[in-house]
């Protein structure tokens, strides 16, 4: 098994309102020296929710994704907060952005996207046993909720608005989930 390399230093050489980008001097164990740039994720993490609203219907969010310039399906999403758990954001944000509270949290699997140039991990969370219970998100406007059939499920490959990576392994999640279920 490999040695990871030793970091010999990082520094924040950028810094915007959203967005880190740290500097990585990195020593690998055959002596190479190299410089990695990433973007810094936040301290607390991520989470996506996966709502099932019943046996046969699941809950996605429709917003404008400034990335792609367009309004994207997908699972809902937002950040941990200081002294959260991965669950209790989760019940935060789905209330904040679907409407609903779920009794039922269990965290499927931690993803990252672009691991060689991004720190960002998120936590993959099942939502089920839900009722509806509202709380005030900071979108600037109002979230288009979307009630999906789970029988359907692999038809929202299809869909062009429906390409965030994290959402589309999120349904194969879910899909693998119910199968054992």
């Amino acid at each position: 098994m490999r040695k990871p390399p030793k970091i010999k230093n990082t520094k924040l050489i950028a810094q915007t309102r959203v967005f880190g980008v740290e500097e990585m001097e990195l020593e690998f164990s055959n002596g190479v020296y190299r410089i990695y740039e990433r973007l810094k994720a936040g301290k607390h993490g991520a989470v996506m929710i996966i709502p099932l609203l019943n046996n046969e219907t699941m809950l996605l969010i429709k917003e404008y994704a400034a990335g792609v310039e367009r309004y994207e399906l997908a699972f809902p999403k937002g950040l941990i907060d200081a002294g959260e758990t991965s669950e209790h954001a989760a019940n935060r944000e789905l209330q904040e952005e679907v409407g609903y509270a779920a009794n039922s949290l269990n965290l499927l699997r931690k993803v990252s996207l672009a691991p060689g140039y991004l720190s960002h991990q998120m936590d993959i969370v099942l939502a089920e046993d839900l009722y509806p219970s509202k709380l005030e998100g900071d979108e600037p406007e109002p979230i288009e909720v979307v009630e999906w059939k789970i029988s359907d499920m692999d038809k929202l490959l299809e869909i062009e608005e429906f390409s965030e990576a994290r959402s589309i392994a999120a349904l194969y999640l879910l899909k693998d989930y119910l199968a054992k279920r």
